[in-house]
């Protein structure tokens, strides 16, 4: 490790996990094989698969799960709250217990472009690739290609050549 990295620990890390500086990990997990950028934050309670890269400036909240072999670009951002809001009625600032992390999951092979949001409560595919700048809001089917504000299905991959 390096000066320029806090990992708490209760992180679990897997054999071979390659970390860039400035990372900030805390009560998650990330799996063998792993590349982390500078300047990422993971957050307790998220997991990330064996063999992903996590490009720099991204956030992985809490409740976000990425499997195995994806790709999340540069300054990706997971949400894990429809509505959310800093006080409660009285006034008083919220704590953990007045509100529900709302899950993510980023499925095997997937890829997420540089600059992405993704709300909570969805799902993107297998080998689905989402592109650059896109504001996902709803679940993006497997092997589908997507991009947009919001993300829209365009085609899906195939294995026939491309002549445009």
């Amino acid at each position: 490790m390096n000066e320029f990295v806090c990992i708490a620990p209760d992180v679990k890390l897997g054999k071979n996990v390659k970390l860039s500086k400035f990372i900030n990990l805390y009560g998650c997990t990330v799996g063998d094989d792993t590349k982390i950028g500078a300047f990422v934050e993971i957050q307790k309670n998220a997991t990330v698969g064996k063999r992903c890269k996590i490009s720099s400036h991204t956030f992985i909240c809490e409740g976000v799960t990425i499997e195995d072999g994806a790709f999340i670009g540069h300054s990706v951002t997971f949400i894990n709250d429809s509505y959310p809001r800093s006080t409660v009625e009285n006034g008083q600032l919220q704590t953990e217990k007045d509100w529900k992390v709302e899950s993510t999951l980023v499925k095997k092979g997937a890829s997420i472009g540089s600059g992405t949001t993704i709300l909570s409560n969805v799902v993107i595919g297998e080998n689905a690739l989402v592109g650059a700048g896109s504001v996902v809001t709803k679940d993006v089917p497997a092997n589908a290609i997507a991009a947009g504000n919001p993300a829209k299905v365009l085609r899906y991959i195939t294995d026939e050549p491309r002549t445009e």
